[in-house]
Protein backbone atom coordinates (compact mmCIF):
# COMPACT_ATOMS: atom_id res chain seq x y z
CA UNK A 1 0.00 0.00 0.00
CA UNK A 2 1.58 3.34 -1.08
CA UNK A 3 1.70 5.78 1.82
CA UNK A 4 0.90 9.00 0.93
CA UNK A 5 2.88 12.69 1.05
CA UNK A 6 0.99 13.90 3.64
CA UNK A 7 1.91 10.96 6.01
CA UNK A 8 5.31 11.13 4.76
CA UNK A 9 5.10 14.82 5.56
CA UNK A 10 3.92 14.28 9.31
CA UNK A 11 6.29 11.72 9.93
CA UNK A 12 9.31 14.33 8.79
CA UNK A 13 7.81 17.00 10.84
CA UNK A 14 7.27 14.86 13.67
CA UNK A 15 10.78 13.51 13.89
CA UNK A 16 12.21 17.37 13.40
CA UNK A 17 9.93 18.01 16.57
CA UNK A 18 11.37 14.79 18.87
CA UNK A 19 14.89 15.97 17.39
CA UNK A 20 14.50 19.03 18.49
CA UNK A 21 12.86 18.37 21.77
CA UNK A 22 15.85 16.16 22.66
CA UNK A 23 18.33 18.38 21.45
CA UNK A 24 16.89 21.17 24.08
CA UNK A 25 16.53 18.54 26.87
CA UNK A 26 20.23 17.87 26.30
CA UNK A 27 21.39 21.38 26.57
CA UNK A 28 19.22 22.30 30.00
CA UNK A 29 21.44 18.90 31.29
CA UNK A 30 24.18 21.09 30.73
CA UNK A 31 22.94 24.30 31.31
CA UNK A 32 24.40 26.13 34.59
CA UNK A 33 21.53 28.49 34.54
CA UNK A 34 19.31 27.27 37.32
CA UNK A 35 17.03 29.77 36.75
CA UNK A 36 15.85 27.87 33.36
CA UNK A 37 16.95 25.00 34.31
CA UNK A 38 14.24 24.91 37.17
CA UNK A 39 11.67 26.28 34.97
CA UNK A 40 12.34 23.46 32.06
CA UNK A 41 11.70 21.11 34.99
CA UNK A 42 8.25 22.25 36.63
CA UNK A 43 7.56 22.68 32.65
CA UNK A 44 8.25 18.98 32.31
CA UNK A 45 6.77 18.00 35.48
CA UNK A 46 3.53 19.56 34.58
CA UNK A 47 3.54 18.06 31.25
CA UNK A 48 3.76 14.65 32.98
CA UNK A 49 7.52 14.04 31.52
CA UNK A 50 8.33 13.09 34.99
CA UNK A 51 12.02 11.14 34.17
CA UNK A 52 13.09 14.46 32.74
CA UNK A 53 11.49 16.37 35.42
CA UNK A 54 13.45 14.25 37.77
CA UNK A 55 16.68 14.12 36.16
CA UNK A 56 16.73 17.83 35.95
CA UNK A 57 15.55 18.65 39.69
CA UNK A 58 17.79 16.18 41.37
CA UNK A 59 20.65 18.31 39.24
CA UNK A 60 19.08 21.67 41.08
CA UNK A 61 18.26 20.55 44.41
CA UNK A 62 21.57 21.12 45.69
CA UNK A 63 21.82 24.05 44.00
CA UNK A 64 18.20 24.95 45.09
CA UNK A 65 19.27 25.08 48.91
CA UNK A 66 18.42 28.26 50.93
CA UNK A 67 16.13 29.65 48.16
CA UNK A 68 12.20 29.53 48.58
CA UNK A 69 12.48 27.27 45.47
CA UNK A 70 13.85 24.71 47.17
CA UNK A 71 10.50 23.24 48.97
CA UNK A 72 8.70 22.70 45.91
CA UNK A 73 11.67 21.01 44.10
CA UNK A 74 12.04 18.46 46.77
CA UNK A 75 8.41 17.66 46.99
CA UNK A 76 8.23 17.42 42.70
CA UNK A 77 11.15 15.25 42.67
CA UNK A 78 10.21 12.69 45.24
CA UNK A 79 6.44 13.02 43.39
CA UNK A 80 8.59 11.95 39.59
CA UNK A 81 10.01 8.44 41.65
CA UNK A 82 6.35 7.60 42.92
CA UNK A 83 5.10 8.59 39.81
CA UNK A 84 7.76 6.43 37.82
CA UNK A 85 7.12 3.67 40.38
CA UNK A 86 9.87 3.58 42.11
CA UNK A 87 8.65 3.19 45.06
CA UNK A 88 11.78 2.30 47.66
CA UNK A 89 13.58 5.79 46.22
CA UNK A 90 10.06 7.57 46.41
CA UNK A 91 9.65 6.51 49.68
CA UNK A 92 13.05 7.80 50.77
CA UNK A 93 12.49 11.34 49.46
CA UNK A 94 9.30 11.62 50.94
CA UNK A 95 10.15 10.88 54.36
CA UNK A 96 13.13 13.25 53.71
CA UNK A 97 10.91 16.02 52.50
CA UNK A 98 8.24 15.66 55.91
CA UNK A 99 11.33 15.59 57.96
CA UNK A 100 12.87 18.69 56.49
CA UNK A 101 9.77 20.53 55.78
CA UNK A 102 7.41 19.55 58.67
CA UNK A 103 5.07 22.84 58.16
CA UNK A 104 4.95 22.89 54.60
CA UNK A 105 1.64 23.02 52.85
CA UNK A 106 2.93 19.92 50.98
CA UNK A 107 3.57 18.00 54.24
CA UNK A 108 0.32 16.14 54.39
CA UNK A 109 0.45 14.85 51.02
CA UNK A 110 3.89 13.99 51.06
CA UNK A 111 3.39 12.26 54.66
CA UNK A 112 0.50 10.19 53.04
CA UNK A 113 2.43 9.40 49.41
CA UNK A 114 5.23 7.84 51.88
CA UNK A 115 2.49 5.76 53.10
CA UNK A 116 1.17 4.66 50.00
CA UNK A 117 4.48 4.12 48.09
CA UNK A 118 5.83 1.92 51.32
CA UNK A 119 1.90 0.40 50.93
CA UNK A 120 2.73 -0.15 46.76
CA UNK A 121 6.12 -1.72 47.69
CA UNK A 122 4.80 -4.20 50.39
CA UNK A 123 4.99 -8.04 48.72
CA UNK A 124 2.41 -10.65 48.92
CA UNK A 125 1.95 -12.71 51.60
CA UNK A 126 3.95 -15.07 51.63
CA UNK A 127 7.74 -13.40 51.51
CA UNK A 128 8.90 -11.58 53.96
CA UNK A 129 6.37 -9.15 55.57
CA UNK A 130 8.77 -6.27 56.86
CA UNK A 131 7.85 -3.48 54.46
CA UNK A 132 4.18 -4.62 55.50
CA UNK A 133 5.05 -3.87 59.01
CA UNK A 134 6.88 -0.60 57.64
CA UNK A 135 3.59 0.76 55.74
CA UNK A 136 1.36 -0.11 58.86
CA UNK A 137 3.34 1.88 60.71
CA UNK A 138 3.56 4.83 58.46
CA UNK A 139 0.26 4.72 57.65
CA UNK A 140 -0.40 5.24 61.93
CA UNK A 141 1.60 7.59 61.98
CA UNK A 142 -0.48 9.73 59.27
CA UNK A 143 -3.54 8.74 60.70
CA UNK A 144 -2.31 10.30 64.16
CA UNK A 145 -0.81 13.20 62.45
CA UNK A 146 -4.32 14.11 60.06
CA UNK A 147 -6.62 12.71 61.54
CA UNK A 148 -9.51 14.95 59.53
CA UNK A 149 -7.57 14.39 56.19
CA UNK A 150 -8.91 13.71 52.79
CA UNK A 151 -6.40 11.21 52.36
CA UNK A 152 -8.04 9.37 55.48
CA UNK A 153 -10.54 6.83 53.44
CA UNK A 154 -7.81 6.06 51.20
CA UNK A 155 -5.48 5.39 53.84
CA UNK A 156 -7.54 3.05 55.85
CA UNK A 157 -8.14 0.92 52.53
CA UNK A 158 -4.51 0.39 52.75
CA UNK A 159 -3.97 -0.12 55.91
CA UNK A 160 -6.99 -2.85 56.14
CA UNK A 161 -5.56 -4.62 53.56
CA UNK A 162 -1.87 -4.92 54.81
CA UNK A 163 -3.75 -6.43 58.04
CA UNK A 164 -5.26 -8.96 55.63
CA UNK A 165 -1.82 -9.72 54.29
CA UNK A 166 -0.45 -10.00 57.81
CA UNK A 167 -3.37 -12.07 58.72
CA UNK A 168 -2.67 -14.65 55.95
CA UNK A 169 0.91 -14.79 56.45
CA UNK A 170 0.41 -15.59 59.84
CA UNK A 171 -2.54 -18.25 58.97
CA UNK A 172 -0.01 -19.83 56.21
CA UNK A 173 2.90 -20.09 58.31
CA UNK A 174 0.92 -21.54 61.31
CA UNK A 175 -0.74 -24.20 58.58
CA UNK A 176 2.38 -25.08 57.23
CA UNK A 177 3.45 -26.70 60.61
CA UNK A 178 0.77 -28.75 60.50
CA UNK A 179 1.29 -29.84 56.75
CA UNK A 180 4.65 -30.62 57.56
CA UNK A 181 3.64 -32.44 60.51
CA UNK A 182 5.50 -30.38 63.44
CA UNK A 183 2.30 -30.92 65.29
CA UNK A 184 3.37 -29.36 68.73
CA UNK A 185 4.35 -26.21 67.11
CA UNK A 186 1.26 -25.91 64.95
CA UNK A 187 -1.12 -25.90 68.14
CA UNK A 188 1.26 -23.21 69.47
CA UNK A 189 1.46 -21.15 65.93
CA UNK A 190 -2.62 -21.80 65.47
CA UNK A 191 -2.92 -20.73 69.24
CA UNK A 192 -1.67 -17.69 68.89
CA UNK A 193 -3.50 -17.07 65.73
CA UNK A 194 -6.59 -17.06 67.15
CA UNK A 195 -5.88 -15.12 70.06
CA UNK A 196 -4.32 -12.21 67.52
CA UNK A 197 -7.49 -12.59 64.91
CA UNK A 198 -10.25 -13.76 66.64
CA UNK A 199 -12.27 -12.52 64.11
CA UNK A 200 -10.32 -13.33 60.80
CA UNK A 201 -12.22 -15.54 57.78
CA UNK A 202 -9.36 -18.35 58.58
CA UNK A 203 -10.64 -18.61 62.05
CA UNK A 204 -12.75 -21.84 61.33
CA UNK A 205 -9.83 -23.42 59.50
CA UNK A 206 -7.14 -22.52 62.33
CA UNK A 207 -9.74 -24.13 64.77
CA UNK A 208 -10.47 -27.51 63.18
CA UNK A 209 -6.69 -27.19 62.28
CA UNK A 210 -5.54 -26.92 65.84
CA UNK A 211 -7.72 -29.29 67.16
CA UNK A 212 -6.13 -31.91 64.11
CA UNK A 213 -2.72 -30.94 65.24
CA UNK A 214 -3.95 -31.27 68.98
CA UNK A 215 -5.16 -34.66 68.48
CA UNK A 216 -2.21 -36.54 66.28
CA UNK A 217 0.29 -34.88 68.84
CA UNK A 218 -1.34 -36.75 71.81
CA UNK A 219 -1.28 -39.60 69.62
CA UNK A 220 1.92 -39.64 68.88
CA UNK A 221 3.38 -38.80 72.41
CA UNK A 222 4.59 -41.67 74.83
CA UNK A 223 1.75 -43.02 77.47
CA UNK A 224 3.07 -40.87 80.15
CA UNK A 225 2.60 -37.77 78.23
CA UNK A 226 -1.41 -38.91 76.59
CA UNK A 227 -3.33 -38.15 79.11
CA UNK A 228 -2.83 -34.06 79.34
CA UNK A 229 -2.84 -33.83 75.27
CA UNK A 230 -5.66 -35.93 74.60
CA UNK A 231 -7.95 -33.88 77.80
CA UNK A 232 -6.15 -30.87 75.31
CA UNK A 233 -7.90 -32.04 72.16
CA UNK A 234 -11.09 -32.96 73.82
CA UNK A 235 -11.22 -29.28 74.77
CA UNK A 236 -10.53 -28.00 71.69
CA UNK A 237 -12.85 -29.95 70.57
CA UNK A 238 -15.78 -28.04 72.41
CA UNK A 239 -13.79 -24.74 71.33
CA UNK A 240 -14.46 -25.63 68.14
CA UNK A 241 -17.81 -27.36 67.99
CA UNK A 242 -19.43 -24.02 69.94
CA UNK A 243 -17.91 -21.53 67.93
CA UNK A 244 -18.74 -23.64 64.46
CA UNK A 245 -21.79 -25.37 64.86
CA UNK A 246 -22.29 -25.78 60.80
CA UNK A 247 -19.04 -26.31 59.96
CA UNK A 248 -17.91 -29.22 57.12
CA UNK A 249 -15.60 -30.56 59.57
CA UNK A 250 -17.87 -31.72 62.02
CA UNK A 251 -17.99 -35.57 61.50
CA UNK A 252 -13.95 -35.46 61.48
CA UNK A 253 -13.88 -33.40 64.54
CA UNK A 254 -16.15 -35.95 66.46
CA UNK A 255 -14.30 -38.92 64.91
CA UNK A 256 -10.98 -37.32 66.78
CA UNK A 257 -13.12 -36.70 69.93
CA UNK A 258 -14.79 -40.31 69.83
CA UNK A 259 -11.15 -41.47 69.41
CA UNK A 260 -9.73 -39.45 72.52
CA UNK A 261 -12.39 -39.96 74.69
CA UNK A 262 -11.27 -44.13 74.12
CA UNK A 263 -8.00 -43.66 74.56
CA UNK A 264 -8.44 -41.88 78.24
CA UNK A 265 -10.61 -44.51 79.06
CA UNK A 266 -7.70 -47.18 78.14
CA UNK A 267 -4.65 -44.94 79.95
CA UNK A 268 -7.07 -44.73 83.07
CA UNK A 269 -7.38 -48.52 83.10
CA UNK A 270 -3.51 -48.67 82.31
CA UNK A 271 -1.14 -49.54 85.63
CA UNK A 272 0.23 -46.31 87.07
CA UNK A 273 3.59 -45.48 85.81
CA UNK A 274 6.56 -43.35 86.25
CA UNK A 275 6.06 -39.72 84.89
CA UNK A 276 8.65 -39.51 82.13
Amino acid sequence: MPISRLTVLFLLVSSLVLGACSNNYQRLLKSTDVNKKYEAAIAYYEKGDFFRAGTLLEDLIPLLKGRPEAEKAQFYFANTNYKQRNYVLSTFYFKQFVDTYPNSDYAEEASFLNSKSLFLDSPGFELDQTNTVSALEAIQDFLNRYPESKFRPETERMSQELQKKLESKAFESARLYFQLRYNQAAVVALTNFQQQYPASAFAEQAAYLRLNAQYAWAKESIESKQRERYLEAIAFYQQFIDGFPQSKNLKSAQDMFDTSQAELVRLKSLPAAASN
